[in-house]
């Protein structure tokens, strides 16, 4: 029995992901010397930001310092943080509030799993941070997306198993670790990348509680 949804952030509630291409483009290009495109930008989706400068390093065959890293990752959330400050709630993605007004109104567990550090942030310039009964992200975990943690400690956080959650997501790996924490799950996006999901479609308004209800409590018993 479906008892809670576990969200991404970045391409399904918000739309934010441009702002991460833009900055994470600015600094390959510009401090590497790498160049960075919207494909190299999908290795990156739900990845930490350690390991997504560490795919920008090894297309560039770049070897630097740990602590450089560290001060790179740090260089592009400035670029980051600074493209989504006058966030707000424009960028919600398509159904993403409604659904979560159905979700709570049928008493269902809301929480989300994020690499983003900036989570917190965002939901509140967006206004949706008081639908979120716990916050599992980028803060809580230094493991990255295919590995399962931060949805693992998304679950816990709202006192459920796996099974009793649905994660939706909009990047395949994203969709792996879902798989491999035995969530149940929904691609957002093309269903041709996403086809490891139970089901994809192309935006959270195309879903409701009755129609989750349907297709996992009924069908999936």
């Amino acid at each position: 029995m479906i008892k809670a949804c576990i969200f991404d952030l970045d391409g399904v509630i918000v739309d934010t992901a441009k702002y991460h291409y833009l900055a994470w483009k600015k600094l390959a290009e510009e401090k590497l010397g790498v160049h960075f495109d919207h494909e190299d930008n999908e290795h990156l989706k739900g990845v930490s930001r350690i390991a997504s400068l560490e795919y920008i390093l090894d297309k560039g065959n770049l070897h630097i310092h740990d602590d450089d890293k560290f001060e790179l990752a740090s260089l592009k959330n400035k670029w980051y943080v600074d493209l989504i400050e006058n966030l707000d709630s424009s960028e919600i993605l398509p159904g993403s509030e409604s659904l979560l007004m159905d979700l709570k109104a049928n008493q269902i567990k809301i929480a989300l799993g994020s690499a983003s550090k900036n989570a917190i942030a965002i939901l509140k310039s967006i206004g949706l941070f008081h639908y979120f009964d716990f916050i599992s992200d980028g803060n809580s975990t230094d493991k990255s997306k295919p590995d399962p943690a931060v949805f693992l400690i998304a679950a816990k956080g709202v006192g459920l198993d796996p099974n009793e959650c649905i994660v939706f997501e909009d990047s395949i790996k994203g969709i792996e670790a879902a798989i491999t924490g035995g969530f149940h799950s929904i691609g957002i996006g093309d269903p041709q990348i996403l086809q490891q999901a139970d089901y994809v479609v192309d935006n959270l308004a195309d879903v409701n509680w009755q129609v989750l209800d349907t297709w996992f409590n009924t069908t999936k018993n």
